[in-house]
């Protein structure tokens, strides 16, 4: 199952500026905070998770009929390396059962986008 989805970093930015705190703590967690806010480019790095989590969402309700929150989706990176997912929900991670879940992210000025696909077992 693909879910994938699109942002515009603007946006992002807009609710950062205008919900502060309140907005970061919904939907991220400490440690991606952490890492987009080391970045220069830290609006496009959350962005990019917030597009990330998005897909997920998608592709775990088209496949389980689960409905994942934002802060349930841990969206990790390391500099050169490609994202990967951990999920903080149990009853997601017993559904994924052996299953992979794939994502990949791209951004670029003013555009974020994100896919997340679940292997079949």
């Amino acid at each position: 199952m693909i879910g994938v989805d699109i942002v515009k970093n603007e946006r992002i930015e807009r609710a950062v500026r205008r919900f502060g705190e309140r907005f970061l703590r919904r939907v991220y967690t400490q440690r991606e905070l952490d890492y987009c806010f080391s970045h220069r480019s830290w609006v496009s790095c959350l962005a990019a998770r917030w597009a990330c989590k998005e897909a997920v969402i998608k592709a775990f309700y088209i496949r389980f009929g689960f409905l994942l929150r934002f802060r349930e989706i841990e969206v990790l990176g390391e500099r050169g390396k490609p994202a990967r997912v951990e999920l903080r929900n149990e009853e997601a991670r017993k559904l994924l059962g052996g299953r992979e879940l794939i994502v990949s992210l791209s951004h670029e000025e003013d555009y974020s986008i994100a896919s997340a696909y679940i292997s079949e077992k």
